[in-house]
C-alpha cells in the first residue's frame, strides 16, 4: 500500500487544480481555450457569486481575466451555469454536461427535496417535461416560465404553495433540482439583474445524459483526480449524497487504497504517481473555491488556528483564504471601489519576507484578472463569513 505525507497529496493537489503553476502558461492552448479544460479538470466551478467563480477559474489559467470567463460562458459556450455538486450553481464545462446529469439524476433523491411533499410524482414528470419543451429553444425569467409551464400542465403548477422567504412561490419551483439534475434546464444569460433559464442543448447540441452507472464511475474517477486521495465519506460530504450509498459505489469500482499521515484513502485504480517536490506558493482563493471546499481532512488543510479563524461551524469556504504552500494560513477580503480593489490579507502567523513578496505578486495578478487596480492591506478582515 503506498505511504504518503501530507505534503504530497498537497503537491499532487496544487498541481491538478492548475494552482502550482496556470494551464495554458509554457506555450500551450491560450486563455480561451484553456479555460473549459481546467474547469473540467477541478469538476466545476463554485459560482453562487458571479466574481468569486470569475477568480477561481482566472488564477488557474495563464492571462485569463473575468472577461475571458465570461465570453466562454454567454459567447463561445464552452462553460455552462447549472446546479452541480450539492445541488449548488456552478459553472461546469458544456463538454461535461452528459456526465453530470446522467450522475446527478442516478443519485439517490435528496430527501429535502420539495417535490416530494409538494408534487406527486406524476405532477413531478409534467413539470420536468413542461421545462424542457418551455426552454428548448428560450430564455426564459422565471416569471416567464411559470406560465409557460402552467400552459403546459395546469393552474395547480402555479398555486404559490412552497416557501420563499417573506413570500411564496409557484408550485412547479419545487421540481427545479429535478429537472436540472436531468438536464432539462439550466441558466441563460442574465436580463439586466433578472436571471433567466434556458434548454443545455443549445449549449451542447445533441446532448443527451449518460448512462448513470457509467456516469457515476466517471464522476467519482474524475473526483479523485482532482481531490483524492479520499475516502467515500468525503465524496459524499462533496456530493451531498449519503454516506451509505457512496460508500457502496466506491467498493463497487476498481480503485487502490493509500494512506495519508497513516488514515486509509483512495485513488483511482493506478493513479498512485505524486510529485517528488513538496507544494509551494501562495495563492488568494475567493469564496467557497473548490480546493477548500473539496479537499480533505479539514484539520490538515485548516490546521490549528486558522480552522478556528477560516472555518464557519466546521464549513469551508464561508471566507475567502490565502493559501500557502498548498495549506490554509490566513483570511482575506477585497472591496472594490470604481477601479480600485481594495485587498486585505490576515495571516495567522506574520509572514516572511519571501511568502510577503510572493503575496503582492498575487494581489497584482487578482487585480488583472478581475480588471482593476488592486492595492494590499495586511491586517484584520473585520467582516463576518460570507460577507
Amino acid at each position: 500500500m503506498t505511504t504518503l505525507t501530507w505534503s504530497q497529496v498537497c503537491a499532487r493537489r496544487l498541481e491538478r487544480h492548475a494552482l502550482a503553476s496556470p494551464a495554458g502558461a509554457a506555450g500551450g492552448a491560450g486563455p480561451a481555450e484553456a479555460v473549459a479544460g481546467v474547469v473540467s479538470a477541478i469538476c466545476g466551478a463554485h459560482a453562487q457569486v458571479a466574481s468569486a467563480a470569475e477568480l477561481s477559474i482566472g488564477l488557474r489559467v495563464a492571462g485569463a481575466t473575468r472577461t475571458t470567463v465570461r465570453q466562454a460562458l454567454w459567447t463561445d459556450r464552452t462553460l455552462v451555469k447549472t446546479r452541480g455538486p450539492r445541488a449548488t450553481v456552478h459553472l461546469l464545462a458544456a463538454a461535461d454536461l452528459p456526465l453530470w446529469t446522467g450522475a446527478l439524476a442516478a443519485m439517490p433523491v435528496p430527501p429535502h427535496e420539495q417535490a416530494r411533499t409538494l408534487l406527486s410524482t406524476e405532477q413531478t414528470e409534467q413539470v420536468v417535461a413542461a421545462i424542457a419543451d418551455a426552454l428548448r429553444d428560450a430564455e426564459l425569467t422565471t416569471a416567464e416560465l411559470t406560465e409557460a409551464v402552467v400552459d403546459r400542465t395546469g393552474p395547480w403548477a402555479g398555486d404559490r404553495v412552497m416557501d420563499a422567504f417573506q413570500d411564496k412561490w409557484p408550485r412547479w419551483i419545487a421540481a427545479m433540482e429535478a429537472a436540472t439534475r436531468r438536464g432539462a434546464m439550466c441558466f441563460g444569460p442574465n436580463r439586466g439583474r433578472t436571471s433567466t433559464y434556458t434548454g443545455p442543448a443549445r449549449w451542447l447540441p445533441g446532448f443527451t445524459p449518460m448512462a448513470g452507472p457509467a456516469a457515476l464511475a466517471e464522476l467519482v474517477r474524475r473526483y479523485l483526480y482532482a481531490y483524492g486521495p479520499a475516502t467515500s465519506a468525503q465524496f459524499a460530504q462533496w456530493l451531498s449524497a449519503p454516506r451509505r450509498w457512496a460508500a457502496e459505489l466506491f467498493a463497487s469500482l476498481e480503485l487502490d487504497q493509500v494512506t495519508v499521515e497513516g488514515t486509509p484513502a483512495w485513488v483511482a485504480a493506478g493513479d498512485t504517481e505524486f510529485p517528488p517536490d513538496g507544494p509551494s506558493g501562495v495563492r488568494l482563493l475567493p469564496y467557497f473555491d473548490v480546493y477548500q471546499v473539496g479537499c480533505h481532512p479539514r484539520e490538515l488543510l485548516f490546521p490549528g488556528a486558522v480552522g478556528r479563524r477560516a472555518l464557519a461551524r466546521g464549513q469551508a469556504g464561508n471566507y475567502p483564504v490565502l493559501l500557502v504552500d498548498g495549506t490554509v494560513a490566513g483570511v482575506w477580503h477585497q472591496r472594490r471601489s470604481g477601479r480600485t480593489i481594495h485587498v486585505t490579507v490576515e495571516p495567522v502567523t506574520p509572514l516572511r519576507a519571501a511568502t510577503r513578496r510572493a503575496l503582492e505578486a498575487q494581489v497584482e495578478r487578482v487585480g488583472e484578472i478581475l480588471e482593476g487596480r488592486p492595492t494590499l492591506t495586511i491586517g484584520p478582515v473585520s467582516v463576518g463569513p460570507h460577507a
